[in-house]
């Protein structure tokens, strides 16, 4: 009997043994190598042909070989393993920047160590800030540093600790600076916290972020723009999704597109700080961008909303664990108000809008799916892959709306990175059930994956073996049974992210015809022991036909080292 595998190897061989007769020569070549092609049959191949920055054949080393001319760049992999090139449908950032960095810090003293070398350098009146890429999860405590904490250091200096994208921690000197008090009334969607005795830990959650006014931010350069997709082209990553970024960053990336000087497709939604419908129509006219607007290399996804806050704020229908229910009384936080939203994404939809929006809780995707439904009652939106980002903790009832609006989830490893913490803020049982892929796919809808960086780590390999395994870095594995397989989480953060974005007849697969976007990994990513995934690194990656990254010392010819 000839296994699935066989035939569709061989239906591969065919094609390619097809289109040499009518095809001009190959500007590369991959031979000798492990390709998983992810296509319907999620077909094996040893070869792949690319001219114009599309492949032109997929199959045997020998049928490929033929495609070689005399200016064609041939490389042998020596058996090693190819993919499609990885997506990652939610990144703000590779992490990084001017503030004092915390991304590496493993205990509460190193984070207070590290501050207090910054307050040391600090003139009279600075004010000491903090990256946001870093998690209380990674720490020995795993818990945040707090006011008094912060105070034993920096007596005297304002401190602003920035952790992740919904929190701020304040010290004594920056509460003061900006006269945030027991009496301060918490601005509608946010939370100023208190510890337990009452009294301020400086922890500021959403919208209590807007009582704080940090210096202006610069604006992506192309300088910055090209060192980030340089780290993420090193991870892997050939296309990412911008979730929510600015119009200015937008023109920037247009001008490296002019340019020739994207080395990864870019797909960017806007975030208008807009809380009612006309403010949203008002600020989208005089971006003077439209709908789907760009090409292959930077194209315009829809636009993002968020209604509940992040970990410390997600909005559910049931209380947080003590004493993060402050007394029985927090469910989370609605950043924004359901009439509001919903007439939003009304507003969204008849300008020809799709729609990504941010909900954590289940409360929060009760929320975005009855906008939703609102949404489509005045134009249909099935067919138009609105998504939920994230949708961390979903009701079984959510599932069937989900499904009849063909909705995308885009989904990321957050609690690969948080698991301890929520366990702590949600209880075991929702933590286990956080972001539940398997459940997802049972019920038949599409899931993306990405990372939320640089709220969590960019690597895409820790992504696949997160969800295959649910294991996380610092609290074991939690929820075992809603990982998925390996061939699901391939699918996942390759065609599954071109789906989402209306691209997968151009990219998320190794076919004829497609933009020729690949990795190359050192071991056989579907087959190797599962916990080695967290550690491997890439060899090579090809953006377009062209090399965008390669390890230094991997040289393509040479017998594979496995």
């Amino acid at each position: 009997m000839i296994r699935p595998q066989k035939i569709a190897f061989m239906a591969v061989c065919i094609a390619a043994a097809r289109l040499h007769a009518q095809s001009a020569p190959a500007d590369l070549i991959l031979s000798n190598a492990k390709i998983y092609t992810v296509d319907a049959a999620f077909s094996l191949a040893q070869a792949v042909a690319v001219r114009d920055g599309r492949f032109i054949a997929v199959g045997s080393t020998a049928q490929v070989g033929k495609l070689a001319g005399p200016r064609t760049r041939v490389l042998d992999l020596g058996g090693r393993t190819v993919i499609p090139g990885l997506a990652d449908n939610h990144l703000h950032g590779a992490g990084g920047g001017p503030g004092v960095d915390l991304s590496r810090t493993r205990s509460l003293a190193e984070v207070l160590g590290r501050i207090a070398s910054r307050v040391k350098e600090s003139v009279p009146g600075e004010i000491v800030i903090t990256n946001a890429d870093w998690h209380e999860a990674q720490l020995k405590e795993q818990r945040l540093p707090y006011r008094r904490d912060l105070d034993r250091v920096a007596p005297l200096t304002p401190v602003v600790v920035v952790r992740g994208g919904h929190e701020y921690i304040l010290n004594s000197a920056a509460l003061r600076k900006w006269n945030i008090t027991k009496q301060t009334a918490e601005p509608t969607g946010g939370r100023i916290s208190r510890d337990e005795q009452g009294e301020l830990n400086g922890e500021l959650v959403d919208r209590a972020k807007t009582l704080v006014s940090l210096p202006a931010v610069e604006p992506p350069s192309m300088a910055s723009l090209l060192a980030e997709h340089k780290k993420l082209n090193a991870t892997g990553l050939t296309s990412i999704r911008y979730p929510g970024a600015s119009v200015q960053q937008y023109r920037v990336l247009q001008e490296m597109r002019r340019r020739g000087l994207l080395t990864i497709r870019v797909n960017q939604l806007l975030r208008p700080a807009a809380t009612t419908a006309a403010e949203m129509k008002a600020q989208l006219a005089a971006a003077n961008v439209k709908p789907g607007e760009g090409d292959d290399w930077l194209r315009i996804g829809g636009v993002k909303v968020a209604v509940d806050g992040g970990f410390e704020g997600g909005w559910m229908t049931e209380l947080y664990e003590k004493p993060f229910d402050e007394g029985g009384k927090f469910y989370g936080l609605n950043t924004l108000k359901p009439a509001q939203f919903t007439e939003i994404v009304k507003e969204l939809n008849r300008e020809g809008w799709r729609v990504a929006t941010h909900a954590v809780g289940d409360a929060a995707i009760d929320e975005v799916l009855t906008g939703y439904e609102a949404a489509h009652a005045d134009k249909p939106i099935s067919g138009q892959r609105w998504t939920v980002e994230h949708a961390f903790i979903p009701r079984q009832d959510h599932f069937a709306r989900m499904k009849t609006l063909g909705l995308v989830i885009s989904a990321q490893d957050h609690l690969y990175l948080a698991g301890p913490s929520l366990v702590k803020m949600w209880g075991a049982k929702r933590a286990a059930w956080m972001t539940p892929l398997r459940a997802y796919l049972d019920q038949g809808l599409t899931v993306s994956l990405g990372t939320d960086a640089p709220v969590v780590p960019y690597p895409p390999l820790w992504v696949f073996y997160h969800f295959i395994s649910r294991d996380t870095i610092t609290g074991g594995v939690l929820g075992a049974d809603q990982s998925i397989s390996r061939k699901e989480a391939l699918t996942a953060q390759t065609l599954n992210n071109a789906y989402t974005t209306f691209e997968e007849k151009i990219k998320g697969s190794i076919q004829i015809g497609k933009l020729a976007d690949l990795v190359v990994l050192p071991e056989n990513i579907m087959t190797m022991p599962a916990k080695r995934i967290e550690s491997m690194n890439v060899l090579m990656t090809i953006v377009g036909g062209k090399v965008v990254y390669q390890q230094e010392g991997f040289q393509p010819g040479r017998a594979a080292g496995r």
